[in-house]
C-alpha cells in the first residue's frame, strides 16, 4: 500500500467519523465508545500495514469436543 493511499484513507475515516460525530444526534457515551473504537481498529490497521503487527494467523482457537 502507497504512502498516498495511507494518507487518503486516514483522511477519509476521519472526515466520516466527524460527520457522524457532528450530524447524528447521539447520546455522549455512544460517541465516546464509537470513537475508541475507530481509533483501535484504525490503530490497528495501521500495525499491520506497517508490518509492525503481523495477521492473526498465529492466533490459536481451542477446538471444543
Amino acid at each position: 500500500m502507497s504512502l498516498i493511499s495511507l494518507v487518503v484513507t486516514l483522511i477519509v475515516i476521519g472526515v466520516l467519523l466527524w460527520l457522524v460525530n457532528t450530524y447524528i444526534p447521539m447520546d455522549g457515551k455512544i460517541k465516546k465508545i464509537l470513537n475508541v473504537v475507530v481509533v483501535i481498529c484504525v490503530v490497528v490497521w495501521l500495525l499491520v500495514a506497517f508490518g509492525i503487527l503481523d495477521h492473526s494467523s498465529d492466533i490459536r482457537v481451542p477446538q471444543l469436543k
